[in-house]
């Protein structure tokens, strides 16, 4: 049995599927790393297990507790995760998405007293929002939550109007980005470890960034992209297409690809651990999922000063300021996405502007203080409520 030292600052457990390359972890990864020392401290509980990707914690003292769930519904994982609970006894027991929420219950039982739940995102076989299972479960455990806190207005608007969460238990609290990691390139390009391009100044490189999978479609923008080439043979010469990340839809870009004979002038290295580099060596970044929250991704390229083409849904309009920051285009519309493409492409000085305007954005409203110190807020707040 852990002892609980009267000495030690409040614990809080942050809960979430699994500890590996997202967005969502990022963004734990990045609250954990920033919060004042002594304030708090962290646990990390995987649901299913962990990987590399906790390299980046910056703090030795962080516990992390791999529940080893099975697939489907693991009854004995909320017995696990029950007396995990009562052994380390956080004074904090926060959840993040619809994966993680039914544990709330033994969150509950285990007499955590602030319990909070976070919604980072649509479900993947939730995209829009409209699953009555899933309305009626977070409904149901509201009645176990002290304080949602959704990460974009879209994700606000479903806790109040589907769900029937009461607004004074929402805050709503973005991503913020560290700017000390994502900057601009300011023009001067390093090579990369593996790449098979050597970045000249008279050619465009258009990239994304993100899991390869359904709800991120980045099967759009290989289409977008064989279209310019199709349409303007041309281009073959000055543009090349970056795809980062892994999964199932890879293999069915590189087919696509394939079958176009373009090799030469795409890379789809599957996962990397060089984002910021990666961003710094794009001219324009896409991002074109049919749901989204609030895009790490997006803001990470805002803050590298790179003009933005996202599609009009989720918390993209938050982030996206249409003629300002970038432009937004339909959902799964290859030829939108193609001939906004071709407006960036062929206007040098469109970009740069959009580019600088969003590294302003993001200084200005998405720092990482401000999101820490957000988050600071609502777990502050557990003092008075559990007195």
């Amino acid at each position: 049995m852990i002892q609980k030292s009267k000495l030690n600052p409040p614990l809080i457990a942050h809960v979430i599927y699994q500890l590996g390359v997202g967005g969502l972890e990022n963004g734990v990864v990045n609250l954990i790393n920033n919060m004042p020392s002594g304030k708090y401290r962290h646990a990390i509980i995987c649901l299913t297990t962990s990987t590399d990707f906790e390299s980046r914690l910056k703090r030795d003292e962080i516990e992390i507790y791999p529940l080893h769930k099975k697939p489907g519904q693991d009854w004995m994982s909320f017995v696990r995760m029950y007396r995990l609970l009562r052994e380390i006894q956080p004074a904090i027991f926060h959840t993040r998405n619809l994966g993680t929420i039914e544990y709330q219950i033994p969150a509950f039982l285990a007499g955590i007293k602030f319990r909070v739940h976070g919604e980072h995102g649509w479900d993947v076989f939730d995209p829009r929002g409209e699953n009555k299972k899933y309305q009626w479960i977070r409904r149901v455990l509201n009645l176990f939550i002290h304080r949602f806190i959704p990460l974009s207005k879209e994700l606000e608007g479903y806790l109040l109007d589907k769900v029937g969460i009461s607004p004074k238990k929402i805050t709503r609290i973005c991503n913020g980005v560290d700017t000390n990691i994502f900057y601009p390139s300011n023009g001067k390009k390093q090579p990369l470890v593996d790449c098979p391009f050597y970045f000249r100044e008279n050619e465009i490189y258009i990239g994304t960034v993100g899991r390869m999978h359904g709800v991120k479609d980045q099967l759009t923008l290989v289409r977008a992209f064989l279209k310019i080439i199709e349409d303007l043979p041309e281009l073959k010469k000055k543009v090349r297409l970056i795809l980062i990340g892994e999964g199932p839809l890879r293999t069915k870009a590189e087919q696509l690809l394939a079958d176009a004979d373009l090799h030469e002038i795409v890379w789809l290295p599957g996962k990397r651990d060089d984002i910021a580099d990666i961003m710094r060596c794009l001219d324009i970044f896409v991002l074109p999922s049919v749901a989204e929250g609030i895009s790490n991704t997006i803001l990470e390229a805002m803050a590298t000063g790179l003009p933005i083409i996202a599609t009009n849904v989720g918390g993209n309009p938050e982030l996206v300021i249409e003629a300002e920051t970038g432009s937004l285009v339909e959902k799964q519309n290859p030829t939108m996405m193609a001939k906004c493409l071709l407006n960036y492409i062929n206007n040098n000085t469109m970009r740069n502007q959009r580019g600088h305007s969003a590294r302003k954005r993001i200084e200005e409203q998405f720092s990482l203080n401000k999101m820490v110190a957000s988050y600071l807020e609502v777990y502050d707040s557990s003092a008075t409520k559990t007195k």
